[in-house]
């Protein structure tokens, strides 16, 4: 592995060596056990996308690393003026041992790898969001104790998360059926990966898509930049909420996390959320975690 650019480029061994590494240093971490594993390190971290959980958890991740952050805001860079991404992966490569991107176009985290010479890192794009994805296997595995043989459900739109999340799933030997409205299909990039997967199902209902899930998953409906179809997009979306009465044709000990923000009251009520408030938190917390592992897997 020399990348972190999407789902689609990791083998299933690649992502058990994440988790195992990422559970180990979640051990380390909660019994005082230091592990400066980056010592010397710096991570470059471009962000075009605002962000609260990205930042922190690579932050404190770096610095727990015993590596040094640097936080680069588009604002303020070059590349926001008009330098050409490929000319600020070359300057870049030559100063720091790492760069994580949370940008808009896949392209431009592909160009960062293609003319720079240094491990890079999609924080999230329109496309995917592996990072995420990796911290939601993590955290199911710890509360299920496999992956291989579950039932994954997604409702909501076919985003970055649903993108990644049928990938990540598919190669962990889940079982995954999503459900969203017509119009707001996952890419077809990936549509095309799963079909050789006849465990992945694609439905308009989100009922039949939940029925004996072991895992719920939902993102809000409109991500950032489509704040301007939020109306539309509520409308579209109605009936894919997760919710009580969905719930109950999940399996009994079925789980339900949210990459967050969440909007209560649009794509998952109040009850639920909080109801399952203990795994969304948790996986909000593996993003650290397991963000590390990757750290530590790209520049170690």
């Amino acid at each position: 592995m020399k990348h972190l650019l999407k789902m689609l480029d990791l083998t299933t061994e690649e992502i058990t060596d994440i988790l195992n590494l990422a559970d180990q240093l979640k051990y380390e971490l909660k019994h005082g056990i230091e592990h400066k594993l980056l010592a010397g390190k710096t991570l470059g971290m471009i962000f075009q996308k605002a962000s609260t959980r990205t930042r922190v958890s690579f932050e404190v991740g770096m610095y727990q690393l015993g590596g040094l952050p640097i936080f680069l805001s588009a604002s303020d860079m070059q590349i926001g003026r008009g330098e050409p991404v490929e000319d600020t992966s070359r300057v870049l490569s030559r100063y720091l041992d790492g760069i994580m991107i949370r940008t808009y176009k896949q392209s431009e985290v592909e160009d960062l790898a293609k003319y720079g010479n240094i491990p890079i890192i999609n924080g999230l794009t329109d496309f995917c969001h592996p990072c995420q994805i990796l911290a939601d296997l993590m955290t199911i595995r710890e509360v299920k104790g496999c992956l291989d043989g579950l039932k994954m459900c997604y409702i909501g739109d076919g985003n970055n998360m649903m993108n990644s999340l049928i990938v990540g799933c598919l190669k962990m030997g889940m079982a995954v059926s999503v459900a969203c409205p017509e119009g707001y299909d996952p890419d077809q990039q990936v549509l095309d990966f799963a079909k050789d997967y006849e465990n992945f199902h694609l439905y308009r209902s989100p009922k039949e898509a939940a029925k004996d899930a072991d895992v719920v998953i939902t993102d809000v409906w409109a991500s950032m930049g489509q704040e301007g179809e939020a109306e539309l997009r509520r409308k579209a979306f109605d009936g894919y909420q997760i919710n009580k009465e969905l719930m109950s044709l999940a399996k009994e000990d079925a789980m339900v996390l949210h990459c967050l923000p969440a909007h209560r009251g649009e794509e998952i009520t109040a009850d639920v959320f909080e109801q399952h408030a203990g795994e969304i938190f948790e996986e909000a917390e593996n993003r650290l975690h397991a963000q590390k592992a990757v750290l530590v897997k790209l520049l170690g």
